[in-house]
């Protein structure tokens, strides 16, 4: 969250949110998340800690937990009818496996430093319903975008070349989504038509 990234910049390890900007939008979720990895490596200056940090996106896949979080919600209100069109708006996601295998990698790795951005690739909403559709075409997946006169908003683009470069790779998006709607039916949060 920095008004000085637009859609074609790279997000990657330098960027960071804007407290300020945060603030003046109410945007707590992300101040905190700033607020708290300042503060870590603030107190691992201190301590002299070699700190290395992941910093996932959007993170989908299957559920762990037995409850919904938010980015599960943001997946099931596109299943269940309750959202009619889609927002004109992007975002990033990486698949929870990913996540994992990145936070294994840069322990395992003696070199790793710093920070890493965690993402697969990021999608408009359009796309991803197009992708939900055509794996579970039983639900009323929306086809229309909410804001049809304005352009498509083509979110951030986030690089994941550091992960990458200690020999990430990541699952695409289409199975992330397969897997994360498999994971509400199997727990039945998500019925499965018949």
């Amino acid at each position: 969250m920095n008004p000085q990234y637009n859609s074609d910049s790279v997000i990657d390890e330098p960027c960071w949110s804007d407290l300020e900007y945060c603030k003046n939008t109410k945007n707590w979720y992300c101040y905190g998340k700033t607020v708290a990895e300042q503060g870590a490596w603030e107190a691992a200056r201190k301590r002299g800690l070699d700190l290395v940090v992941v910093n996932p996106v959007l993170v989908l896949g299957p559920l762990l937990q037995p409850t919904l979080n938010a980015s599960t919600i943001h997946i099931l209100k596109y299943l269940t009818g309750s959202a009619k069109t889609y927002a004109n708006a992007s975002q990033a996601y990486v698949h929870v496996k990913d996540v994992a295998e990145a936070h294994v990698k840069v322990y395992e790795t003696p070199e790793a430093n710093g920070r890493y951005i965690c993402a697969e690739s990021t999608l408009h909403r359009g796309e991803l319903c197009r992708i939900l559709a055509k794996q579970f075409s039983e639900y009323p997946i929306p086809m229309r975008c909410k804001d049809e006169k304005s352009p498509l908003n083509r979110g951030f683009r986030f690089s994941n070349l550091k992960l990458k470069d200690i020999g990430m790779e990541f699952a695409p998006i289409s199975e992330c989504l397969y897997e994360t709607v498999k994971s509400l039916q199997e727990k039945q949060i998500l019925p499965v038509p018949s």
